[in-house]
Order: C-alpha cells, then sequence, then structure tokens
C-alpha cells in the first residue's frame, strides 16, 4: 500500500494546528501504522518531547517525533547490539533528510533564537502571530513527509 507523502504532511500541519506539540503531531500522523500502541499512549509519550525536548529549544520535536516512528518501526526490546545499531542507523539517515531540507535538526537555529536564551516552560499561546512568526508547521509536515517517504521506499 502506497503512503501518500503529502496526505501524511497535511495530516502532522492540521495536527500542529489543532493544538498538539510538534512531536506528538508528527506521531499522530503515523499513528494508524503502528495500531499495537494506541494513539493516547503515543501522545502521551511523545508530550515532553516539544519545544526541543520541554521547550528547551534542544532537537527539535519534529526530529524527534521521525525518531520515535523510527523505533516504532524497527526498535528492538531485547539488548540486542545488532538491531539498536539498525535502529540508530534509521534515525540517523531521517535526521538527515530532514536537515538536508531546514538546514538544523536544532529547535533554536530552526526558530532562529539567540543561543542559550531561557525561556519559561508554559508553552507560547497559539495566535495568528505565533503562526507567521514559527515554521513549526512546515517543519513537522516535512517530517511527515520524509517519514512517508521512507516508508514507501521500503514497500510498505
Amino acid at each position: 500500500m502506497k503512503i501518500d507523502p503529502q496526505e501524511r504532511a497535511q495530516r502532522g500541519h492540521d495536527n500542529f494546528l489543532a493544538g498538539l506539540n510538534c512531536t506528538q503531531s508528527v506521531v499522530a500522523a503515523f499513528a494508524d501504522i503502528y495500531p499495537e500502541t494506541d494513539r493516547d499512549t503515543l501522545l502521551r509519550i511523545a508530550a515532553s518531547f516539544g519545544g526541543g525536548m520541554g521547550r528547551m529549544r534542544l532537537t527539535c520535536g519534529a526530529v524527534t517525533g521521525l525518531a520515535m516512528l523510527a523505533g516504532l518501526e524497527n526498535g528492538s526490546t531485547e539488548a540486542d547490539p545488532d538491531a539498536r545499531a539498525q535502529n540508530y542507523a534509521l534515525v540517523r539517515e531521517l535526521a538527515e533528510a530532514f536537515r538536508q531540507e531546514n538546514d538544523s535538526i536544532i529547535c533554536a537555529d530552526l526558530l532562529a533564537l539567540r543561543s542559550g536564551q531561557k525561556e519559561p516552560p508554559r508553552p507560547a499561546e497559539r495566535t495568528t502571530e505565533y503562526y507567521r512568526a514559527r515554521p513549526c508547521p512546515q517543519l513537522v509536515a516535512c517530517a511527515c513527509r520524509i517519514y512517508a517517504e521512507h516508508l514507501n521506499s521500503l514497500g510498505k
């Protein structure tokens, strides 16, 4: 079954506009592909990684969402170094595809924030100005498209 990358990108984009954080938006766009884990559990697990992990502006939450999807796809539940290496290779491949398109995987860089700038943990209010100033919906869409294209390359 072919996955429509644009449709998945739109899902992620819409998830973000509906109020999910960046990580949740990416993971939720593919929750139907991993039915062994319910959507609410996926959203709770992803909740802490928005805003570059707890709004610390580290690794972009959309990239973290890609890593979580990689874990759902081929993460090991055993102490298996070969399986871990395979999973890490997929995470690196997905993150590099994102970096190639966006020049960074770091939230602060993507948002053009001053390095080391401390922000309160409370998320900014989602206003028209917020969406005008932030590339987050587009970054989420990019991550979703990358993952859909990855799945299509596997023939899934």
